[in-house]
Protein backbone atom coordinates (compact mmCIF):
# COMPACT_ATOMS: atom_id res chain seq x y z
CA UNK A 1 0.00 0.00 0.00
CA UNK A 2 1.62 3.36 -1.29
CA UNK A 3 0.35 6.86 -0.36
CA UNK A 4 2.90 8.59 -3.11
CA UNK A 5 6.31 7.74 -1.89
CA UNK A 6 5.60 6.56 1.67
CA UNK A 7 5.23 2.80 1.36
CA UNK A 8 3.04 1.75 4.16
CA UNK A 9 3.30 -1.35 6.64
CA UNK A 10 0.28 -2.72 5.86
CA UNK A 11 -3.35 -1.39 4.23
CA UNK A 12 -5.12 -1.05 7.78
CA UNK A 13 -5.71 2.79 8.80
CA UNK A 14 -6.68 4.30 11.78
CA UNK A 15 -10.01 6.77 10.75
CA UNK A 16 -9.31 10.75 11.69
CA UNK A 17 -11.99 10.94 14.92
CA UNK A 18 -12.52 14.08 16.75
CA UNK A 19 -11.39 13.69 20.52
CA UNK A 20 -9.99 10.50 19.68
CA UNK A 21 -7.12 9.85 17.25
CA UNK A 22 -4.95 12.01 19.43
CA UNK A 23 -1.46 11.37 19.44
CA UNK A 24 -1.19 8.75 22.02
CA UNK A 25 -3.98 6.93 20.36
CA UNK A 26 -2.66 7.23 17.51
CA UNK A 27 1.03 5.59 18.85
CA UNK A 28 -1.06 3.17 20.79
CA UNK A 29 -2.80 1.88 17.37
CA UNK A 30 0.02 2.07 14.94
CA UNK A 31 1.66 -0.23 17.75
CA UNK A 32 -0.90 -2.77 17.79
CA UNK A 33 -0.91 -3.64 14.31
CA UNK A 34 -2.43 0.01 12.58
CA UNK A 35 -0.10 0.70 9.16
CA UNK A 36 -1.10 4.55 8.88
CA UNK A 37 -3.65 6.72 11.05
CA UNK A 38 -5.22 10.39 10.03
CA UNK A 39 -4.75 12.84 13.04
CA UNK A 40 -7.85 14.51 14.25
CA UNK A 41 -9.23 17.53 11.85
CA UNK A 42 -7.86 20.72 11.75
CA UNK A 43 -9.58 23.69 10.74
CA UNK A 44 -8.20 26.09 7.84
CA UNK A 45 -9.12 29.08 9.31
CA UNK A 46 -6.27 30.48 10.87
CA UNK A 47 -8.18 32.46 13.95
CA UNK A 48 -7.87 28.66 15.35
CA UNK A 49 -4.58 27.56 15.30
CA UNK A 50 -3.39 29.38 18.52
CA UNK A 51 -6.01 27.05 20.59
CA UNK A 52 -4.93 24.72 22.92
CA UNK A 53 -6.88 22.08 21.26
CA UNK A 54 -5.64 23.11 17.58
CA UNK A 55 -1.22 23.33 19.24
CA UNK A 56 -2.08 19.73 20.86
CA UNK A 57 -3.51 18.55 16.95
CA UNK A 58 -0.48 19.62 15.68
CA UNK A 59 2.12 18.46 18.26
CA UNK A 60 3.57 15.63 16.45
CA UNK A 61 6.52 14.97 18.34
CA UNK A 62 8.18 11.66 18.89
CA UNK A 63 5.08 10.06 16.33
CA UNK A 64 5.57 7.05 13.62
CA UNK A 65 6.21 8.13 10.25
CA UNK A 66 4.05 8.85 7.74
CA UNK A 67 2.52 11.68 10.02
CA UNK A 68 -0.78 12.35 8.08
CA UNK A 69 -2.77 15.09 9.42
CA UNK A 70 -6.72 16.23 7.94
CA UNK A 71 -7.56 19.85 7.58
CA UNK A 72 -11.25 20.97 6.90
CA UNK A 73 -12.65 24.05 5.26
CA UNK A 74 -14.38 25.31 2.06
CA UNK A 75 -12.19 27.64 1.07
CA UNK A 76 -9.54 27.31 -0.89
CA UNK A 77 -7.25 29.81 -0.06
CA UNK A 78 -7.58 28.90 3.51
CA UNK A 79 -6.99 25.55 2.92
CA UNK A 80 -4.07 26.20 1.08
CA UNK A 81 -2.53 28.39 4.05
CA UNK A 82 -3.42 25.44 6.30
CA UNK A 83 -1.90 22.81 4.04
CA UNK A 84 1.02 24.87 4.07
CA UNK A 85 1.01 25.37 8.03
CA UNK A 86 0.86 21.65 8.61
CA UNK A 87 3.46 20.52 6.68
CA UNK A 88 5.60 22.86 8.28
CA UNK A 89 4.99 21.30 11.03
CA UNK A 90 5.65 17.79 10.72
CA UNK A 91 2.94 16.34 7.98
CA UNK A 92 4.01 14.50 5.77
CA UNK A 93 0.64 13.63 4.13
CA UNK A 94 -2.30 16.25 4.20
CA UNK A 95 -5.60 14.83 3.81
CA UNK A 96 -8.36 16.76 3.02
CA UNK A 97 -11.79 16.28 5.28
CA UNK A 98 -15.32 16.10 2.39
CA UNK A 99 -16.71 12.82 4.82
CA UNK A 100 -17.64 14.79 8.23
CA UNK A 101 -21.54 15.04 8.80
CA UNK A 102 -21.30 17.01 11.76
CA UNK A 103 -24.15 19.98 11.65
CA UNK A 104 -21.35 22.55 13.10
CA UNK A 105 -18.92 21.56 10.36
CA UNK A 106 -21.51 21.17 7.34
CA UNK A 107 -23.22 24.52 8.49
CA UNK A 108 -19.52 26.18 8.06
CA UNK A 109 -19.88 24.61 4.13
CA UNK A 110 -16.97 22.25 4.74
CA UNK A 111 -16.85 18.21 5.52
CA UNK A 112 -19.52 16.29 3.65
CA UNK A 113 -21.41 19.18 2.69
CA UNK A 114 -18.73 20.03 -0.12
CA UNK A 115 -19.58 17.24 -1.70
CA UNK A 116 -22.66 18.94 -3.43
CA UNK A 117 -20.79 21.43 -5.23
CA UNK A 118 -18.11 19.25 -7.40
CA UNK A 119 -16.67 22.30 -8.88
CA UNK A 120 -15.97 23.65 -5.41
CA UNK A 121 -14.31 20.51 -4.80
CA UNK A 122 -12.40 20.29 -7.73
CA UNK A 123 -10.86 24.00 -6.54
CA UNK A 124 -10.00 22.68 -3.38
CA UNK A 125 -8.26 20.05 -4.14
CA UNK A 126 -6.12 21.58 -7.61
CA UNK A 127 -5.22 24.72 -5.24
CA UNK A 128 -3.62 22.47 -2.11
CA UNK A 129 -2.27 19.88 -4.45
CA UNK A 130 -0.19 22.66 -6.10
CA UNK A 131 0.94 24.67 -3.14
CA UNK A 132 2.33 21.56 -1.04
CA UNK A 133 5.13 19.28 -1.99
CA UNK A 134 4.04 16.07 0.10
CA UNK A 135 0.77 13.64 -1.29
CA UNK A 136 -2.03 14.95 -0.11
CA UNK A 137 -5.36 12.30 0.39
CA UNK A 138 -9.05 12.98 0.64
CA UNK A 139 -11.80 11.56 2.43
CA UNK A 140 -15.51 11.36 1.49
CA UNK A 141 -18.66 9.73 1.95
CA UNK A 142 -20.69 8.11 -1.04
CA UNK A 143 -22.79 11.38 -1.61
CA UNK A 144 -25.01 13.89 0.13
CA UNK A 145 -27.90 11.83 0.17
CA UNK A 146 -29.38 8.28 -1.21
CA UNK A 147 -30.37 10.23 -3.99
CA UNK A 148 -27.51 11.34 -5.01
CA UNK A 149 -25.06 9.15 -4.57
CA UNK A 150 -21.66 11.18 -6.77
CA UNK A 151 -18.80 9.89 -5.05
CA UNK A 152 -17.49 8.39 -8.63
CA UNK A 153 -17.91 11.55 -9.92
CA UNK A 154 -15.86 13.01 -6.99
CA UNK A 155 -13.45 10.55 -7.14
CA UNK A 156 -12.82 11.07 -10.54
CA UNK A 157 -11.83 14.89 -10.19
CA UNK A 158 -9.64 13.86 -7.08
CA UNK A 159 -7.80 12.01 -9.55
CA UNK A 160 -7.82 14.59 -12.14
CA UNK A 161 -6.60 16.81 -9.50
CA UNK A 162 -3.45 14.80 -8.59
CA UNK A 163 -5.14 13.21 -4.97
CA UNK A 164 -2.85 10.29 -4.24
CA UNK A 165 -5.33 8.48 -2.14
CA UNK A 166 -9.15 8.37 -1.98
CA UNK A 167 -11.21 6.61 1.59
CA UNK A 168 -14.86 6.47 1.18
CA UNK A 169 -17.27 5.76 4.03
CA UNK A 170 -20.20 3.98 2.33
CA UNK A 171 -22.77 6.76 3.87
CA UNK A 172 -24.41 9.39 2.37
CA UNK A 173 -23.95 12.71 4.32
CA UNK A 174 -27.96 12.41 5.21
CA UNK A 175 -27.55 9.27 6.71
CA UNK A 176 -24.91 10.51 9.41
CA UNK A 177 -24.09 7.24 11.06
CA UNK A 178 -27.53 5.68 11.35
CA UNK A 179 -28.36 2.25 8.79
CA UNK A 180 -26.55 -0.05 6.86
CA UNK A 181 -23.29 0.95 5.02
CA UNK A 182 -23.49 0.77 1.17
CA UNK A 183 -20.38 -0.57 0.14
CA UNK A 184 -21.65 -1.31 -3.96
CA UNK A 185 -20.43 2.83 -4.52
CA UNK A 186 -16.96 2.17 -3.07
CA UNK A 187 -16.67 -0.80 -5.32
CA UNK A 188 -17.77 1.86 -8.39
CA UNK A 189 -15.25 4.49 -7.24
CA UNK A 190 -12.34 1.69 -6.81
CA UNK A 191 -13.48 0.45 -10.53
CA UNK A 192 -13.16 4.27 -11.99
CA UNK A 193 -10.08 5.46 -10.60
CA UNK A 194 -6.75 4.10 -10.45
CA UNK A 195 -5.35 6.25 -7.38
CA UNK A 196 -5.52 3.82 -4.24
CA UNK A 197 -9.20 3.64 -2.49
CA UNK A 198 -9.47 2.95 1.15
CA UNK A 199 -13.25 1.23 2.10
CA UNK A 200 -14.40 2.72 5.74
CA UNK A 201 -17.48 2.07 7.28
CA UNK A 202 -18.72 -0.38 10.11
CA UNK A 203 -15.66 -2.46 10.04
CA UNK A 204 -15.72 -3.97 13.49
CA UNK A 205 -14.30 -7.80 12.98
CA UNK A 206 -11.85 -9.14 11.26
CA UNK A 207 -14.87 -11.38 9.33
CA UNK A 208 -15.83 -8.04 8.26
CA UNK A 209 -13.08 -6.58 7.44
CA UNK A 210 -12.37 -9.71 4.62
CA UNK A 211 -16.06 -9.12 3.43
CA UNK A 212 -15.56 -5.44 2.51
CA UNK A 213 -12.30 -6.13 1.01
CA UNK A 214 -14.42 -8.72 -1.51
CA UNK A 215 -16.98 -6.53 -2.22
CA UNK A 216 -15.12 -3.25 -2.89
CA UNK A 217 -11.90 -4.56 -4.37
CA UNK A 218 -10.75 -1.88 -2.17
CA UNK A 219 -6.38 -1.39 -1.67
CA UNK A 220 -7.21 -1.01 2.22
CA UNK A 221 -9.56 -0.40 5.29
CA UNK A 222 -10.04 2.54 7.51
CA UNK A 223 -11.34 1.52 11.11
CA UNK A 224 -12.79 4.24 13.20
CA UNK A 225 -15.30 3.43 15.85
CA UNK A 226 -14.52 -0.15 16.58
CA UNK A 227 -11.07 0.56 17.48
CA UNK A 228 -12.65 2.56 20.27
CA UNK A 229 -11.58 0.68 23.45
CA UNK A 230 -9.92 -1.91 21.19
CA UNK A 231 -7.04 -0.94 19.48
CA UNK A 232 -5.72 -4.22 18.88
CA UNK A 233 -8.48 -4.49 16.51
CA UNK A 234 -5.71 -3.91 13.78
CA UNK A 235 -3.28 -6.53 14.60
CA UNK A 236 -6.86 -8.99 15.05
CA UNK A 237 -7.55 -7.82 11.18
CA UNK A 238 -3.72 -8.04 10.06
CA UNK A 239 -3.42 -11.88 11.57
CA UNK A 240 -7.19 -12.96 9.80
CA UNK A 241 -6.48 -11.75 6.34
CA UNK A 242 -3.28 -13.25 6.18
CA UNK A 243 -4.28 -16.69 7.76
CA UNK A 244 -7.98 -16.56 7.79
CA UNK A 245 -7.44 -17.68 11.50
CA UNK A 246 -8.95 -15.77 14.61
CA UNK A 247 -6.37 -14.41 16.79
CA UNK A 248 -6.91 -14.70 20.83
CA UNK A 249 -7.88 -11.40 22.54
CA UNK A 250 -5.30 -10.10 24.94
CA UNK A 251 -5.53 -11.11 28.24
CA UNK A 252 -6.80 -8.87 30.68
CA UNK A 253 -3.01 -8.93 32.07
CA UNK A 254 -1.72 -7.58 28.50
CA UNK A 255 -4.78 -5.29 28.50
CA UNK A 256 -4.27 -4.16 31.59
CA UNK A 257 -0.53 -2.94 30.73
CA UNK A 258 -2.03 -1.40 27.54
CA UNK A 259 -4.35 0.67 28.67
CA UNK A 260 -2.04 1.72 31.87
CA UNK A 261 0.50 2.43 29.29
CA UNK A 262 -1.90 4.97 26.68
CA UNK A 263 -3.33 6.47 30.47
CA UNK A 264 0.37 7.51 30.85
CA UNK A 265 0.64 9.02 27.40
CA UNK A 266 -2.52 10.47 27.69
CA UNK A 267 -1.75 12.51 30.80
CA UNK A 268 1.64 13.22 29.86
CA UNK A 269 0.25 14.77 26.60
CA UNK A 270 -2.30 16.78 27.86
CA UNK A 271 -1.28 17.50 31.70
CA UNK A 272 -2.60 15.53 34.80
CA UNK A 273 -5.65 16.99 35.09
CA UNK A 274 -6.97 17.66 31.66
CA UNK A 275 -5.98 13.86 30.75
CA UNK A 276 -7.16 12.43 33.82
CA UNK A 277 -10.77 13.98 32.39
CA UNK A 278 -10.33 13.28 29.03
CA UNK A 279 -9.17 9.87 29.36
CA UNK A 280 -12.57 9.36 31.17
CA UNK A 281 -14.26 8.39 27.86
CA UNK A 282 -11.57 5.89 26.51
CA UNK A 283 -11.37 3.88 30.09
CA UNK A 284 -15.67 3.91 29.10
CA UNK A 285 -14.90 2.62 25.80
CA UNK A 286 -12.49 -0.29 27.00
CA UNK A 287 -14.99 -1.28 29.80
CA UNK A 288 -17.93 -1.30 27.62
CA UNK A 289 -19.81 -4.63 28.13
CA UNK A 290 -17.69 -5.81 31.19
CA UNK A 291 -18.97 -6.71 34.43
CA UNK A 292 -19.21 -3.78 36.87
CA UNK A 293 -18.46 -1.51 34.26
CA UNK A 294 -20.94 1.00 34.77
CA UNK A 295 -19.75 1.31 38.48
CA UNK A 296 -16.76 1.32 36.98
CA UNK A 297 -17.60 4.36 35.19
CA UNK A 298 -19.04 6.08 37.26
CA UNK A 299 -16.46 5.73 40.31
CA UNK A 300 -14.27 7.65 37.56
CA UNK A 301 -16.08 10.51 37.20
CA UNK A 302 -14.98 11.48 41.25
CA UNK A 303 -11.31 10.94 39.92
CA UNK A 304 -8.91 13.33 39.98
CA UNK A 305 -5.66 12.58 39.85
CA UNK A 306 -3.40 10.09 37.45
CA UNK A 307 -2.30 8.36 40.56
CA UNK A 308 -5.92 7.35 41.66
CA UNK A 309 -7.06 6.97 37.83
CA UNK A 310 -4.43 4.32 36.92
CA UNK A 311 -4.62 2.86 40.17
CA UNK A 312 -8.28 2.24 40.23
CA UNK A 313 -7.91 0.32 36.39
CA UNK A 314 -5.53 -1.81 37.91
CA UNK A 315 -7.70 -2.44 40.83
CA UNK A 316 -10.72 -3.21 38.39
CA UNK A 317 -8.47 -5.49 36.25
CA UNK A 318 -7.38 -7.61 38.98
CA UNK A 319 -10.76 -8.68 39.59
CA UNK A 320 -11.21 -9.88 36.05
CA UNK A 321 -7.86 -11.54 35.14
CA UNK A 322 -8.93 -14.70 36.26
CA UNK A 323 -11.60 -14.99 33.40
CA UNK A 324 -8.69 -15.41 30.93
CA UNK A 325 -8.94 -12.90 27.63
CA UNK A 326 -10.29 -9.25 28.07
CA UNK A 327 -13.45 -10.05 25.62
CA UNK A 328 -14.47 -13.31 27.68
CA UNK A 329 -15.69 -11.33 30.20
CA UNK A 330 -18.07 -9.21 28.38
CA UNK A 331 -21.65 -9.21 29.03
CA UNK A 332 -22.67 -8.59 25.06
CA UNK A 333 -22.81 -11.74 22.69
CA UNK A 334 -19.78 -9.58 20.60
CA UNK A 335 -18.16 -11.89 17.84
CA UNK A 336 -14.88 -11.63 19.62
CA UNK A 337 -15.77 -12.36 22.70
CA UNK A 338 -16.79 -15.88 21.84
CA UNK A 339 -19.66 -16.35 25.05
CA UNK A 340 -19.80 -14.73 28.60
CA UNK A 341 -19.76 -17.71 30.35
CA UNK A 342 -20.66 -17.63 33.84
CA UNK A 343 -19.29 -14.54 35.33
CA UNK A 344 -21.27 -14.54 38.25
CA UNK A 345 -18.35 -13.95 40.53
CA UNK A 346 -16.46 -11.75 38.63
CA UNK A 347 -19.37 -10.00 38.47
CA UNK A 348 -20.05 -9.66 42.08
CA UNK A 349 -16.50 -8.59 42.48
CA UNK A 350 -16.22 -6.16 39.50
CA UNK A 351 -19.01 -4.30 41.18
CA UNK A 352 -17.50 -4.48 44.90
CA UNK A 353 -14.06 -2.60 43.67
CA UNK A 354 -16.33 0.24 41.87
CA UNK A 355 -18.55 1.09 44.49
Amino acid sequence: MRIGHHVLPNNLAVAPMAGVTDRPFRQLCKRLGAGYAVSEMVASNPKLWGTDKSRRRTDHDGEVAPIAVQIAGGDPAMMVEAARYNVARGAAIIDINMGCPAKKVCNAAAGSALLADEALVARILRAVVAAVDVPVTLKIRTGPAPARRNAVAVARIAEDAGIAALAVHGRTRACLFVGTVEYATIAAVKRAVSIPVIANGDIATPQDAARVLALTGADALMIGRAAQGRPWIFREIAHYLATGESLDPPTVAEARALIVAHLADHHAFYGEATGVRIARKHLGWYTRGLPGAERFRAAMNAVETAVEQVAAVERYCDVLAAQGPWFAARDDATPAAGGAGDMAPARAGAEALAA
